[in-house]
């Protein structure tokens, strides 16, 4: 099993900055794509980006040019700067993680979530 531990989430003002960061704990699996989704309650959830284990990322569209999604594979960690925040950005942020064990199970593991906020 995992443990995923994030952070950075809060208030901003609008045009201001987050860095959410996303700690996996664990052992017995190898990290494949980590990500990051958002969903406010009563609504429906949206892949805001992912990265795979070869680097290659990918983006909601209106997060394009505003969001940067990394990753340190040393420290098993899935980092998302967030630039030009804006209200609609208002939701609770959950990373995720597919994983693959030694006997080629897949795995896959959230977050708690992390709340943004971006009211002025």
């Amino acid at each position: 099993q995992a443990q995923l531990e994030e952070s950075g989430g809060g208030l901003v003002q609008p045009g201001g900055s987050l860095r959410l960061s996303c700690a996996v704990s664990g052992s017995g699996f190898t990290i494949n794509e980590m990500g990051w989704y958002r969903r406010a309650p009563g609504k429906e959830g949206e892949l805001v980006a992912l990265i795979t284990g070869g680097g290659s990322t990918n983006y909601l569209e209106s997060a394009k040019g505003r969001f940067t999604i990394s990753r340190e594979n040393a420290k098993n960690t899935v980092y998302l700067q967030m630039n030009s925040l804006k209200p609609e950005d208002t939701d609770v942020y959950y990373c995720y993680v597919d994983a693959l064990t030694s006997v080629s199970i897949k795995l896959q593991f959230w977050g708690q979530g992390t709340l943004v906020t971006v009211a002025s």
